[in-house]
């Protein structure tokens, strides 16, 4: 989480804004050029693609849930 949160307050979101619940969208107010600086962002810190879908609203706990997956599939695939 603390990687999303750099990644997100360098996008200009306020810290106190960015919670585990917090809609990338409804909440943040993310568009979806932001949502790809989002996943490059990820892929430089952490190896893994994360493809956040522009049509589904997506919490900050999903997006981690979803690195975290990655992170493990890369893990296992060595």
């Amino acid at each position: 989480m603390d990687a999303l949160k750099d990644i997100l307050v360098d996008l200009g979101i306020p810290e106190h804004e960015i919670t585990e619940a917090a809609l990338l969208r409804k909440d943040l107010q993310l568009d979806s050029t932001e949502t790809v600086d989002i996943s490059l962002g990820l892929k430089r810190r952490f190896g893994v693609n994360v493809k956040l879908e522009s049509r589904k609203d997506m919490t900050l706990k999903d997006v981690c849930e979803m690195v975290n997956s990655a992170i493990a599939a890369t893990a296992t695939a060595t």
